[in-house]
C-alpha cells in the first residue's frame, strides 16, 4: 500500500537513491498492515537499530526490569551508518554465540572455502549477447520453501533477488540445511549490483552470512524488519565482514543500483512485518517478483488495503512476473488473519486456566496479535524458543509491540494461573521444544495439567505429520485440552490460496508469466490457472528444475528458454563444511540409517599369512548382538576361510581380500537376515 499521499503511483516515475544510514518512515499504524484490525495505538519506528539494542531488547523478555534499551555511541558505529550490521562486541555476545554454536550447528564457524568439487560437469553457458537480458531461478522452483534466489542480468549488471536456505528432511540424513548453488554468480561477482530481501523469513535470506563473501558483498536492500533479522543473524558468524544492509520502504521510489537498472519495493501481504514484493526495472520493462504473498480478504473479498496495494501496476510496464505458487492446489481463499486473531481472542479471554499457544516463530504480525490480546485480558505471557523470543524483541525495539506483560519461565509460579499466557515454539514436534519437553514431563518450570489450555496455532508442515501426531499423543495423555485448526479457527496460511492468487494475476498485466515457489507438479498448476485466465501458454515459463535461464531477446519483444542450465547442484551445510551434496554419501547414509554397518578386523602374519587371532566383528544398526550370537560365528567362521583361500596365494594382494570379504559377507548377511548393512573390512598385516 503506497504510503505517499502526494504520489499516488507509488513514486516509480522518479528517482530515488538509498542511503545506508536511517530513511525517514512515515508512522507504523496497525491498518496500515493487512490482517491487524487494531485501531487505538499508533506506532512509530524508532531510528536506532543497533544490534546492541536488540540484545537489551532480548534480555527484557528474561527480566521486564531490565533498563531499557540505548543507543549506539556514535564512535562504535560502523562508518557506513547504523544500519550497516555490527559484529557484537564484548564477552557477554562472545559467549552466547560460542554456546549456541556449540549447540546447534547451524551457528557454527563455517570453512572458508567451500568445497564445490563435483562429477557433475556444469553446462557451458553462452555469454549473454548485448541487448538481451537474462533471467535465471537459480532456486525457488524444485519445491516449497527450498532455497528461494532469482537473478536479473542485463549488460554487466546483476541484481540478484533474496538468498534462502531449505531445512534438511529425510531425503538429506545428517545435512543441516541446504543453500543455493551460487556458482553463477561467483564468476560474475564483479557485476552484481544489488541484492534485493523481499522479507525476512529463513527461505528467503538464511543463506544470506555464508554466501554474501563469495558474492563481493554486494549492498542489501530490504525494509527494515528484514534487516533486523538478517542482522541478528549475521551476527552469529563474527569471522565475517560487515553486511551493507541498506533500507527502503515501500513508498519510496525507484533505487537507481546501475547504469540500467533501478529496483522498488512494493508493499504485500504475508505474515511477517515489512513483506514487501521487488520490481526490478530494466530499459524492456519491470521484472516482478512478489516473494511470499497472500491477499487479505473478507469472505473471498479483497480488502480495499489489497486493492491499494497493487494500484501501483495499473500504469507499469511488466515484461515478466514471477509469482508464489505454494497454494495453488488448495481452492479458494484463506481465512483473514483478522479471523485467527478474533479466534484466540475470545480463546485468551474464556480460558479459565494457563494457556499455551504454539506457533511459528515467523508468524510475527500474528504474535503481535496475541501479546495485545493477553494484555487486554490481563494475563502475563512468557516466551519460550529462541527464534520467537529474538522475532518479538525485534518487534519490541520498532515499537510494534511492547513488554509490560512478559515475564521470565521462572516466575511464571508468582502468578495465578488463569493469568499466564505461554507463546511456544515446537508444534511440528521438535526435539527438545518446549512441548516436547512437557509432554515427557522434562521440563523444569512446567508441568501440564488438566486444566491447561494448548492451542496450534500452526499447520503441519508435510512431512511432519508422524511426529505431529505422537506429541499431541504424548500431550493428550496429561489430558489438557488441545485445540487446533482441524476444529477451530486459529491458523491461516501466510502463502495464498488459488482463489488470491486468480486475483493478483487479475491485477498484474504482464507479458510473459513464470510461477515459482512450489515442486514441478505445483509450477504446471500455476500454468493451468494463468491458461484459463487467457494468457498464452507460450507466454509462461514453467521452469524445469533450480538453474533455469531465460532470456528476452531482440529488445524485450522475444523469449527464449536456454537448454543450458546455471550450475544447481545443491549445497549442503553439514557442522563446518560447505559442499556440494554428493549422492554416494547420501545414500551411504540412508543405507546406515535402514541397515547399520557391519566392521570387519583381522590382523594376518605377514610371513606366514596366517591369521594371528580371530577376526573381530563390530556391528551397530544391525541386530541385536546378544540374540545373534550363532550368526555371528558363522560369520566368523567364513571370514576365516576366505582368508585362508587367499593368503595361500603368496602374491594375494589386500585390496582383493577386503573386497572378496565385503562381497562374500554381503551376501551371506543377505541370504541370512535379508538385509544388506554396510560391510566395511581392515585388515593389518605384521
Amino acid at each position: 500500500m503506497n504510503t505517499d499521499p502526494n504520489n499516488p503511483s507509488g513514486g516509480h516515475h522518479g528517482e530515488f537513491q538509498a542511503k545506508s544510514t536511517h530513511v525517514p518512515r512515515p508512522p507504523y499504524r496497525p491498518n496500515d498492515r493487512p490482517g491487524n484490525h487494531s485501531n487505538n495505538r499508533t506506532f512509530v519506528y524508532r531510528k536506532d537499530t543497533s544490534m546492541q539494542s536488540i540484545e537489551h531488547a532480548l534480555d527484557k523478555i528474561a527480566t521486564p526490569s531490565t533498563a531499557p534499551s540505548t543507543p549506539v555511541p556514535q564512535n562504535q558505529r560502523n562508518d557506513r551508518g547504523p544500519f550497516h550490521a555490527k559484529r557484537m562486541n564484548g564477552n557477554r555476545g562472545n559467549d552466547r554465540r560460542r554456546n549456541d554454536r556449540n549447540r546447534n550447528p547451524e551457528r557454527a564457524r563455517f570453512g572458508d572455502n567451500p568445497d564445490r568439487s563435483s562429477s557433475h560437469k556444469d553446462d557451458v553457458i553462452p555469454p549473454l549477447k548485448p541487448g538481451d537480458l537474462r533471467v535465471i531461478a537459480i532456486g525457488g522452483v524444485e519445491g516449497i520453501g527450498a532455497i528461494n534466489m532469482t537473478v536479473v542480468e542485463y549488460r554487466d549488471q546483476i541484481v540478484v533477488i533474496d538468498a534462502g536456505f531449505q531445512f534438511s528432511d529425510e531425503n538429506t540424513p545428517g545435512v543441516d540445511f541446504m543453500i543455493p548453488n551460487t556458482k553463477y554468480l561467483e564468476d560474475r561477482k564483479h557485476m552484481i549490483k544489488a541484492l534485493a530481501i523481499t522479507h525476512g523469513h529463513l527461505d528467503h535470506i538464511g543463506s544470506l552470512s555464508f554466501v554474501i563473501e563469495a558474492l563481493g558483498n554486494p549492498p542489501i536492500y530490504t525494509m527494515q524488519f528484514g534487516a533486523m533479522i538478517i542482522s541478528k543473524r549475521h551476527e552469529e558468524y563474527p569471522n565475517l565482514p560487515a553486511l551493507d544492509l541498506r533500507i527502503v520502504d515501500k513508498g519510496d521510489a525507484a533505487v537507481t543500483v546501475s547504469e540500467d537498472l533501478k529496483i522498488k519495493f512494493f508493499g504485500l501481504t504475508h505474515s511477517i512485518p515489512d513483506s514487501s514484493g521487488v520490481i526490478v526495472e530494466t530499459p524492456y520493462g519491470d521484472i516482478v517478483s512478489t516473494g511470499d504473498l497472500r491477499v487479505e480478504n473478507d469472505d473471498g473479498v479483497a480488502t480495499q488495503e489489497e486493492i491499494d496495494q497493487y494500484k501501483l501496476f495499473k500504469d507499469r510496464n511488466v515484461l515478466l512476473m514471477t509469482l508464489d505458487s505454494t497454494g495453488i492446489d488448495k481452492p479458494g481463499w484463506t481465512i483473514s488473519e483478522k479471523v485467527v486473531a478474533d479466534t484466540v481472542d475470545k480463546i485468551i479471554r474464556d480460558v479459565k486456566g494457563r494457556l499455551l499457544i504454539a506457533t511459528f516463530a515467523s508468524q510475527v504480525e500474528r504474535i503481535i496479535e496475541f501479546l495485545n490480546s493477553a494484555k487486554r485480558y490481563g494475563r502475563v505471557v512468557v516466551i519460550e524458543g529462541r527464534s520467537m523470543k529474538t522475532n518479538v524483541a525485534i518487534a519490541k525495539h520498532l515499537n510494534l509491540i511492547n513488554f509490560d506483560n512478559i515475564v521470565d519461565v521462572e516466575e511464571m509460579h508468582k502468578y495465578p494461573q488463569n493469568k499466564i499466557m505461554m507463546l511456544v515454539t515446537g508444534g511440528q514436534g521438535e526435539q527438545y521444544s518446549i512441548l516436547d519437553r512437557v509432554s515427557k514431563n522434562s521440563h523444569k518450570y512446567l508441568k501440564l495439567e488438566p486444566t491447561d489450555t494448548i492451542v496450534f496455532s500452526s499447520s503441519v508442515i508435510p512431512g511432519n505429520e508422524g511426529t505431529v501426531d505422537a506429541l499431541k499423543d504424548a500431550l493428550y495423555r496429561k489430558d489438557p485440552k488441545i485445540i487446533t485448526y482441524y476444529d477451530s479457527d486459529v491458523h491461516a496460511s501466510g502463502h495464498g490460496k488459488r482463489g488470491e492468487l486468480e486475483w493478483v494475476h487479475k491485477q498484474i498485466k504482464y507479458q510473459y508469466f513464470m510461477p515459482v515457489h512450489g515442486n514441478y507438479a505445483r509450477l504446471m498448476m500455476h500454468r493451468d490457472l494463468v491458461e484459463n485466465l487467457g494468457v498464452p501458454r507460450d507466454r509462461v515459463i514453467v521452469p524445469d528444475g533450480n538453474g533455469a535461464i531465460i532470456e528476452f531477446r531482440e529488445n524485450g519483444t522475444k523469449m527464449v528458454v536456454l537448454p543450458q542450465k546455471a550450475p544447481h547442484e545443491t549445497i549442503a551445510v553439514e557442522g563446518t563444511r560447505i559442499g556440494i551434496l554428493q549422492d554416494v554419501v547420501i545414500r551411504d547414509r540412508k543405507l546406515l540409517l535402514e541397515s547399520g554397518v557391519f566392521n570387519i578386523f583381522a590382523v594376518i602374519d605377514e610371513r606366514s599369512g596366517k591369521l594371528k587371532k580371530s577376526p573381530d566383528i563390530f556391528s551397530r544398526g544391525f541386530v541385536y548382538i546378544r540374540e545373534n550370537q550363532e550368526l555371528f560365528h558363522k560369520v566368523r567362521g567364513l571370514v576365516k576361510k576366505i582368508i585362508e583361500d587367499r593368503t595361500m596365494d603368496p602374491k594375494y594382494s589386500i585390496d582383493e581380500l577386503k573386497d572378496e570379504l565385503v562381497e562374500k559377507v554381503e551376501r551371506f548377511l543377505l541370504q541370512k537376515t535379508g538385509k544388506k548393512p554396510i560391510v566395511m573390512a581392515a585388515i593389518v598385516t605384521f
